[in-house]
């Protein structure tokens, strides 16, 4: 053999330890260098390897088919491990909640609960159910919280003018959504069917309005519950930037209109992570309650009081979230296009995603967001 053939031959050899060593650092081969907004991203408390983790962090701003990334805030061990903003917004930025607000509204009434005001398991305090013969008293707080009151109810329609969240919303129903969404007759046995329903979230709110003040005046009813909601919950998280919204007649829009910055959604993330204490440790909603949250509903185990789970659903219905690549103790806010507040308490991370994504981005979307999680390791 002469020398330039054994030297080739070497070469040869050597190829495959070589792009094992280059791959040593934990990022593939062939990844093209991190930007300096993807490294910034990423802080000294990331909890991962950070050049992975902004990698992923990257993919969910630059890869194509995932939809707009507007913000995406991850908190570990309790920390911010990374934070990072789309162009145009920033950690001042208020981002609309659409229906992650069911999950505030969900903690709402525990504390209510807890504070001997509502019952769980008793008739839902709404008046006109509560006449003699209407079979909508056998509705429950907790059919409501589990989206089984059994209530008419269409959430998206086709045309869009026949959802009936659209019409409580936007149409007949806009000036006192809770009265419409009361209103509606049963469809099925309190209890029986699971039905999405972001007008159940609004008579949940209304029963809490009712619930803190016997005035009907609307700014009364506002007040009682935006002072009950601060002092209880959002001021002792320092959820400065919240910003719910009232209909007409003073009642909250419980299912789809709060107002916040990343941060403090991922301030409620960490919250729920851990069981309704505050930072400094002071229990805002009862341990139990958080608990019961996050209990498979008896007939959709993706659900529970206002929150989405990780958990099979079978076969034959699709997941909101990702079973397969997550631990199924996490839960998460889910909001209209593309807004989750994912949390996963065996792994001590909340995941913040806001932005725009279609369905089939969201799919996508969502497999990137379950990449960035498996940096995480159980605890």
């Amino acid at each position: 053999m002469t020398l330039d053939a054994a030297v080739l031959n070497r070469a040869i050899c050597l190829a495959p330890v070589l792009l094992l060593l280059a791959s040593c650092d934990g990022a593939p081969v062939g990844d093209p260098p991190l930007t300096e907004a993807a490294k910034a991203a990423v802080t000294n408390n990331a909890g991962a390897p950070k050049d992975q983790l902004a990698r992923q962090i990257d993919d969910l701003f630059t890869k194509p088919g995932l939809g707009e990334t507007r913000a995406v805030v991850v908190m570990a061990n309790g920390k911010i491990a990374a934070e990072r903003y789309g162009p145009g917004y920033t950690k001042d930025t208020r981002f609309i909640s659409w229906s992650m607000a069911k999950t505030v509204t969900g903690v709402l009434i525990g504390m209510l609960v807890s504070d001997g005001l509502l019952a769980l398991d008793a008739p839902a305090p709404v008046p006109q159910w509560q006449r003699p013969g209407d079979p909508r008293g056998e509705i429950t707080l907790r059919h409501l919280l589990q989206m089984r009151s059994g209530l008419r109810h269409t959430e998206a329609g086709d045309p869009p003018y026949e959802s009936s969240e659209v019409r409580m919303l936007f149409l007949d129903g806009r000036d006192n959504m809770a009265k419409w969404a009361e209103e509606q007759p049963l469809e099925a046995e309190p209890g029986k069917l699971w039905e999405y329903s972001s007008n159940t979230s609004v008579i949940l709110a209304d029963i809490a309005a009712r619930a803190l003040t016997t005035s009907d005046k609307p700014e009364a009813r506002r007040k009682a519950v935006a002072d009950y909601l601060h002092q209880r919950l959002f001021a002792p998280l320092g959820m400065t930037s919240m910003v719910p919204e009232f209909d007409a007649s003073g009642t909250l829009i419980g299912g789809s209109l709060m107002h916040a910055t990343a941060r403090d959604w991922a301030k409620f993330g960490e919250f729920l992570r851990r069981k309704g204490a505050a930072p400094g440790g002071e229990q805002l909603v009862p341990q139990r309650w958080v608990e019961a949250m996050v209990t498979p509903s008896p007939v959709s185990p993706q659900y529970g009081f206002q929150i989405w789970l990780n958990r099979p659903v079978g076969k034959d219905a699709e997941s909101p979230l990702f079973p397969d690549r997550a631990p199924h103790s996490m839960f998460s806010l889910i909001g209209h296009m593309g807004q989750y507040v994912m949390v996963s308490p065996s792994q001590r991370v909340t995941l913040v995603r806001l932005g725009h994504s279609d369905a089939p981005e969201r799919k996508a979307m969502l497999q990137q967001a379950a990449d960035v999680l498996e940096l995480y390791p159980v605890r």
